[in-house]
Order: structure tokens, then C-alpha cells, then sequence
């Protein structure tokens, strides 16, 4: 997964390529979302089993992440999310994994 975006902030195919490892002990894929996937055309029937084939959670969730291969996948991957009730992963990405930058590396605490 990547893709070069000239230097600007991350995209989302970034950002979960990134976040990868955390994803796949957040993400449920049994209970919605991969049917969400299929039906916005971001899996083939093919992929869908093959997902489902997998033993655990985190199996099945790197063999989704592993994918997801365009930023158009990755923002229907979003919106699946949303569809199957998973908006605290989708906030997850979008704030990559909670992580926010800070303008100044030096906080000053003084007297009131």
C-alpha cells in the first residue's frame, strides 16, 4: 500500500497502510462490514470468501487491509465502516490512531 501524494498530509491508503497492525485488533469485519464491501464493489465475490476463509479476526482483517490497494478503495473502505456502525475506527484513521501534532514541543506551565 502507498501512494505519493507530493508531500502534502497523508491520505487515507497512507494512513492505513500506517496504522495496519492497530487496525487489525480494531476492525470487525464479521458482522457487516465485508457485505458492505462487496456491495460497494471494493471486494469481489472471490476476495469476500477468501477473507471469510480466514481462522481469526486478525487474519481475516490483515487479508482485508492487504486489499485495499487504492485511495478509492480505502475511502469506500471508510464508508463501509460508517454503514456497519464502526465510526470509531473510521475517527481512528482520519486522526491517525489519535496521534495529533503539536505546534510547539515545549509546554510551559505557570502560575495563574
Amino acid at each position: 500500500m502507498g501512494c505519493d501524494n507530493s508531500g502534502g498530509a497523508p491520505n487515507i491508503l497512507e494512513k492505513i497502510a500506517k496504522l495496519k497492525s492497530a487496525l487489525t485488533s480494531i476492525v470487525e469485519p464479521d458482522f457487516g462490514l465485508l457485505d458492505e464491501l462487496l456491495g460497494l464493489e471494493v471486494l469481489t465475490r472471490l476476495e469476500l470468501a477468501d477473507v471469510r476463509s480466514e481462522r481469526t479476526v486478525y487474519r481475516r482483517n490483515t487479508a482485508l487491509l492487504d486489499l485495499l490497494t487504492s485511495q478509492d478503495q480505502c475511502d469506500k473502505f471508510l464508508k463501509a465502516l460508517q454503514r456497519a456502525h464502526q465510526t470509531h475506527v473510521v475517527n481512528f484513521i482520519t486522526q491517525s490512531g489519535g496521534q495529533k501534532k503539536s505546534n510547539s514541543n515545549i509546554i510551559v506551565f505557570g502560575k495563574l
